[in-house]
């Protein structure tokens, strides 16, 4: 009982870190909306997050992964909102952008469709594996997979921060969210029956936002101060820019 009421708490605490997380992007799409354009705005990040959503959706249902409703809610919310800037950005962006996100969202919905057929119709949900169902286990490892993408991809604006010595492209507080939500998720994964794919992908995802912390405060001193660190700029907004 007190792991199951602990590991609750823990869980509102994440879905509160990862909406936080999810909301970021605000800026990018305030200055779209102003200026009707999407400029060099890079949609790839907001299509990720789409997919990544979708299967951790669907890991926590409970004909998947039983009681991890938590899994599927903030999960949900993220999917509502990342299909908002989806929508805002296509209606703004040129002809040719259009056909490239209608193509990508397209070839996702067909992929997720695929999974949820293959996982379904193949694996019957009885069958055990790692002490849970098999079902769960083979989604969890797409899920990992996504999610330790989206970790990592701050780490592309690394080699800019050492080529230029500044972290005009490494946004303080959506480093300091990344990390924390990387700590809670890892904690929830470990009370109680341990979830290894909440564990493995968020226990990287809270090591590599301890590794830019640490390359901020190492290079922060050295950036320009006339440098603008207020989140303004294309990859301070986006989770991967420079793909």
């Amino acid at each position: 009982m007190v792991h199951t009421d602990a590991r609750f708490v823990v869980g509102v605490v994440g879905n509160v870190i990862s909406g936080g997380l999810f909301l970021s992007p605000i800026p990018t799409f305030i200055q779209i909306w102003r200026k009707k354009d999407v400029e060099a705005f890079d949609p790839r990040p907001y299509l990720t997050t789409v997919l990544n959503c979708l299967f951790w959706c669907y890991y926590g249902l409970p004909f998947v992964n039983p009681n991890s409703i938590l899994v599927v809610t903030i999960n949900g919310i993220g999917l509502f909102i990342e299909l908002i800037y989806l929508i805002i950005f296509f209606y703004y962006a040129a002809a040719k952008e259009r056909k490239r996100v209608a193509t990508y969202f397209i070839c996702e919905l067909i992929l997720f469709g695929a999974l949820v057929a293959a996982t379904m119709l193949a694996i019957p949900e009885h069958k055990m594996a790692m002490n849970r169902p098999l079902r769960a286990v083979v989604v969890g490892v797409i899920c990992d997979f996504f999610n330790v993408l989206m970790y990592g991809s701050p780490l592309f604006n690394v080699r800019e921060v050492f080529k230029t010595k500044s972290v005009k492209y490494m946004p303080f507080t959506l480093l300091v969210a990344n990390f924390l939500n990387g700590c809670c998720w890892t904690s929830y994964a470990l009370i109680g029956k341990v979830d290894y794919f909440i564990l493995i992908s968020n226990g990287l995802g809270a090591i590599f936002g301890a590794f830019q912390l640490i390359i901020y405060a190492i290079f922060y001193k050295t950036t320009p101060k006339d440098e603008d660190l207020s989140g303004k700029t294309t990859n301070e907004v986006q989770l991967c820019t420079n793909v």
